[in-house]
């Protein structure tokens, strides 16, 4: 296994928060940080256009504690010049010490505009983007890293030579979601090709997600694919202290048994209220709370809370309303059998992948699918 830092900071499991909007802000990982302390925790994506022009909202976006350390964002664009702009301005402005490149988000509206998982599909404004982001980051010792799906669609895999660019121009680490954008987050993750991609690729970490609920999974998949460490998504929802059941079974101990309700109930609260901090002159406490609705459904699950309570939860608009709700719960309740497993967060797909018009059309480049033979995109 290659060793996982940033810069100078080694964490204590190879384990990496991934960012995902709307969820990956500074209560979120303030909640992760204090299972799983010093591990890497992610804030969630932001444009690099609009960290450019100073968009007052994605300013608010790229908050972190002030003992968060390392600070790491993820920024996302199609424009290598624009990309690199937003890199210089972040590290420049002291803002940040680990950048994530996303060549991964499946959203159509993302996509559509060539973004995200829609950039490996262009080799080389791939490598555009990668040069440009790294040369930005350098002066300033920032490493950059990057995470991406298997292709957009299993005829047009893109994994293998995406990781071969990102190594060839000094990403520090890669992750692979082992999904392509067409599956979305449908089906399961498909170990096989992190595997592949980890002996494809040599001198950097390969890092692997998908289907990472519990911390035996992450053992797994790290015995099954030889991955330098895990990159953990849904399977965090509701499950904060996941982080440290992490650390403590990659470094060689045991997870604790499942929470009981009361502990989780306890950690929904903590989580609210440090929401409510957080959008402190940007909404305040309703705010907040309509941004907190989906949490409540990610912490009781797997829990026999009952249905009403369920409703309860996803109309809160206070953090007292929450502790009314909960109030009558016994805190002893386990969670049901297989409860951990039950999927949180996005489960759709197969989806139709949105691209701009003639996006595949004039390619001038090659990628490498799965099979490792070389072929032109269509068009190309």
């Amino acid at each position: 296994m290659l060793p996982l830092r940033i810069g100078e900071f080694t964490p204590a499991a190879p384990v990496v928060l991934a960012p995902m909007a709307g969820v990956t802000n500074r209560a979120f990982r303030t909640m992760c940080r204090s299972y799983g302390p010093d591990l890497i925790y992610v804030n969630e994506m932001v444009m690099s256009t609009a960290v450019v022009y100073r968009n007052a909202k994605t300013l608010r976006m790229m908050s972190f504690g002030p003992d968060e350390s390392p600070r790491s964002l993820q920024l996302y664009g199609s424009d290598p010049e624009m990309l690199g702009r937003a890199v210089h301005t972040v590290c420049d402005e002291g803002l940040v010490d680990h950048i994530d490149l996303n060549f991964g988000c499946p959203a159509a509206k993302v996509t559509r505009k060539g973004g995200g998982a829609a950039v490996p599909a262009k080799p080389r404004l791939l490598r555009q983007i990668v040069k440009a982001a790294v040369g930005a980051a350098a002066p300033y010792g920032v490493p950059v890293t990057a995470k991406f799906r298997m292709g957009l669609w299993d005829d047009l895999r893109t994994d293998i030579s995406t990781g071969s660019i990102c190594a060839d121009e000094g990403i520090a680490w890669i992750a692979l979601h082992a999904r392509t954008v067409q599956q979305h987050y449908s089906g399961e993750a498909r170990w096989d090709a992190i595997g592949a991609l980890k002996q494809a690729v040599d001198g950097i970490p390969v890092l692997g997600n998908g289907d990472i609920w519990q911390a035996s999974d992450a053992v797994d998949m790290m015995a099954a694919t030889g991955c330098d460490g895990v990159v953990i998504g849904r399977g965090c929802l509701g499950r904060p202290w996941l982080f440290g059941d992490l650390a403590t079974v990659l470094n060689g101990g045991t997870a604790p048994a499942p929470r009981l309700l009361g502990e989780v109930l306890d950690a929904m609260l903590r989580h609210a209220r440090l929401l409510v901090e957080h959008y402190e002159g940007h909404g305040g406490e309703p705010f907040a709370m309509r941004d907190f609705r989906k949490h409540t459904a990610w912490y009781v699950s797997g829990y026999p809370v009952g249905p009403e309570v369920r409703r309860q939860l996803s109309q809160i608009s206070s953090v007292a309303e929450i502790e009314q709700i909960i109030g009558h719960l016994d805190p002893a309740t386990e969670i049901v059998e297989g409860g951990e497993r039950i999927k949180r967060g996005h489960t759709n797909g197969p989806v139709k992948v949105s691209l701009p018009d003639g996006y595949l059309d004039h390619t001038d480049d090659l990628v490498v699918p799965d099979d490792g033979h070389v072929m032109a995109l269509s068009g190309g």
